[in-house]
């Protein structure tokens, strides 16, 4: 049963409890879906995560989604947030990992953001922010949005990064993500990056790199 946090959510125990605080994953999915939508990922990932699942704060269709797209001459492929809205998701996901932490008892020095697409832009936006907050991060078909880009963060050095992108992704193409990547590592970043030959969704083989990628993380 979930706790009343800001943003709704699906809380997963870990399968294997460890003593004290667990580990945790905070999950953002994308444009359009909902909290659910990457149960079936978080499924997959290290027993011993505490997982916590964040549904976006505004409606679209039959999902939700964290904020208008900035859409420069129609070209999809150039978008970028709009930052009003942006700014209001990125807070409301710090608010809530701030109160996860201390309803769920995490620990707060073992967590990490996993998003995909608009979650995976979150997710890298909340990184640079604020560093010293996540262990590491997955940022799935995504790019590091302009407004983040420019940063100077402190104390991001060595912060594991995975990266994964589709060359067939006609939504977010492959080198965006792999920007991402290049800047991530101009950061500081320990950045892994990958391409798969999937479209605009999570792969099998990708899957498995998560996985098992999240899971050398957590044995460090």
């Amino acid at each position: 049963m979930s706790a009343d946090l800001p943003l709704e959510h699906v809380s997963i125990e870990p399968d294997a409890p460890a003593d004290g605080p667990a580990p945790a994953v905070f999950v953002l999915h994308g444009r359009g879906a909902d909290e659910e939508d990457l149960l079936p990922v978080a499924r997959r990932l290290p027993d011993e995560l505490h997982v916590v699942s964040l549904r976006a704060p505004d409606r679209l269709m039959g999902g939700y989604t964290w904020y208008e797209l900035d859409v420069p001459d129609g070209d999809l492929h150039e978008s970028q947030p709009v930052m009003e809205e942006f700014r209001r998701s990125l807070d409301l996901v710090s608010e809530t990992i701030d109160a996860g932490i201390e309803t769920y008892d995490l620990d707060p020095d073992r967590v990490g953001l996993l998003g995909f697409s608009q979650g995976a832009i979150s997710s890298l936006s909340l990184l640079v922010e604020a560093p010293d907050r996540f262990a590491w991060v997955v940022a799935l078909h995504g790019y590091l949005a302009e407004s983040h880009a420019d940063a100077d963060p402190d104390g991001i050095e060595d912060t594991p990064v995975f990266v994964g992108s589709g060359t067939a992704d006609q939504i977010i193409p492959s080198s965006r993500a792999q920007a991402a990547a290049d800047r991530l590592r101009e950061f500081g970043c320990a950045v892994e990056a990958h391409e798969y030959g999937s479209a605009h969704g999570i792969a099998p083989d990708e899957l498995a790199d998560v996985a098992e990628w999240i899971d050398a993380q957590l044995d460090r």
